[in-house]
């Protein structure tokens, strides 16, 4: 069985990060699997690249004026009015199943989609966000419009066409979609009662995401020994949907004189920290850096405002780091609340500070790398998704 995984990025993103993942553990477990992107970041003989970016910036042009010329709202919404045709290469007609990830921003136009679904091959979409089932949006939130016909991103009819056209297309062709959480497969199974939707968990490399020595994890980052550290990470850490204010808020409240934060993301110098409160900033890093920034610190928080199944969630699980997060898409099925680390109430910085101070107090790093290596190990997960393909 020959799988192509379809992706916009080969690293950049969760979904992109989560697609790599899974064209890796199924080629360890008997499948022969590619990765197909148009933003290739490595020399990996697996991961072939097609397109060029061009697409991503007429997509960004015609969506400018629709949302108002609002740079805010620019890159919430994605129209695949334009996208890269994959059906013409070597790598598309030799597969037995084309399996898409994250496709948005000029990769595939919903005209290249209706053309991959009526190839007659098998497709199976894995939704890292919303957008396969909305108009435009990547996420809700909390707009009430189940049509998109009153988008509050983009003005005009476009965002209704769009979510018409979609399910459109799905009730021709019957694509297998998989939640990478329960979250999002109860809300695409809401959106597409027709529609075949599965849960699968994203995998994490047990190989890199592993429990080591936290002092020598310390000692070799420059980080201070005797301290409770603290890590936030994304890849803008600045990005409101990731919830910085919040976590800020609740940094006021908790006693600040033994704690150490550490912040890894594009713009962390931009983080205004609260007085008292020492920090370590190391902007974006590698993956293969990661692992001993989750086992150096005490907590991982991530108070996001709006999230499917956070890799890094899994990741610092994975390294016995027990998290702190709010009660919102998929984190309450990631995190045991008081078992493995705390969810804290939606937007409650105050239960957030809790949080923070519960994780402090107890020792949760064992429950936290079992719950961990049950949800997301490769094998496992693979052989789920040998079993679709099959089925």
């Amino acid at each position: 069985m020959n799988v192509l995984l379809v992706s916009t990025s080969e690293c950049s993103g969760g979904g992109a990060i989560a697609a790599r993942r899974l064209m890796e553990a199924l080629n360890k477990n008997g499948v022969k699997a590619k990765l197909m992107v148009r933003d290739k970041q490595s020399d990996a003989i697996t991961v072939c690249q097609v397109g060029n970016k061009i697409p991503k910036f007429v997509e960004r042009l015609s969506i400018l004026p629709r949302c108002g010329f609002r740079r805010s709202r620019l890159w919430q919404a994605g129209i695949a009015n334009v996208g890269i045709d994959i059906t013409h290469t070597r790598e598309f007609q030799e597969a037995d199943v084309i399996h898409l990830h994250w496709v948005c921003q000029g990769m595939l136009s919903l005209d290249g989609l209706e053309k991959i679904m009526g190839s007659n091959k098998r497709v199976v979409w894995t939704l890292h966000d919303e957008w396969p089932y909305l108009g435009v949006c990547h996420y809700r939130g909390e707009c009430a419009e189940r049509e998109c016909r009153n988008c509050p991103v983009l003005c005009g009819s476009l965002p209704s066409f769009l979510y018409a056209r979609k399910r459109a297309i799905y009730q021709q062709w019957h694509p297998t979609f998989v939640g990478c959480s329960q979250w999002i497969a109860e809300q695409a199974r809401h959106a597409l009662p027709s529609e075949r939707v599965e849960h699968i968990n994203n995998c994490i490399p047990s190989a890199l995401f592993h429990p080591a020595d936290m002092q020598q994890a310390r000692q070799s980052l420059s980080l201070p020994r005797d301290k409770r550290l603290l890590l936030f990470c994304s890849q803008k850490v600045n990005d409101e949907r990731k919830g910085i204010s919040y976590l800020l808020e609740a940094l006021q409240l908790i006693e600040k004189e033994n704690l150490h934060l550490v912040i890894v993301g594009k713009n962390a110098e931009q983080i205004p920290l609260p007085d008292g409160i020492s920090v370590t900033r190391f902007g974006s890093v590698g993956e293969h850096l990661m692992p001993q920034i989750y086992n150096a610190v005490d907590a991982f928080l991530t108070p996001s405002l709006q999230d499917n199944l956070p890799n890094t969630i899994a990741e610092a699980m994975s390294c016995g780091t027990p998290c702190v997060g709010f009660n919102v898409g998929g984190i309450p099925e990631m995190i045991d609340h008081l078992g493995n680390g705390y969810v804290a109430h939606y937007r409650d910085a105050v239960d957030l500070a809790s949080g923070i101070r519960f994780v402090l107090s107890h020792n949760l790093r064992d429950a936290a790398h079992h719950k961990a290596a049950d949800a997301y190990g490769e094998t496992h997960v693979a052989q789920q998704y040998i079993n679709l393909y099959q089925s």
